[in-house]
């Protein structure tokens, strides 16, 4: 599990200055990062490594990762995005 700190540095490095990533992934880190397993936080860590332009690729289904651990997390991402707001 990540501290505190380390969850705020993870939110930081989700706002990443793209209007389209930020209204994915600034969401997803809000509402579901928390509740995923440590393996699944990881692969998001791993994900705000990426670069912006592979990471708005992938969200786009444009292009899919290699790594099938980023596809699994690129692929909770933008369901969680088509989910039906409250």
């Amino acid at each position: 599990m990540y501290s505190e700190n380390e969850i705020k540095r993870i939110y930081w490095a989700s706002r990443r200055g793209m209007l389209e990533l930020d209204l994915m992934l600034v969401p997803f880190m809000e509402n579901c990062f928390r509740s995923l397993s440590a393996e699944k936080q990881r692969h998001y860590v791993v994900l705000m490594e990426c670069e912006d332009t592979e990471i708005f690729q992938w969200l786009l289904g444009t292009e899919n990762p290699d790594d099938k651990d980023l596809l699994g997390i690129v692929n909770d991402i933008k369901a969680h995005a088509r989910a039906p707001k409250a």
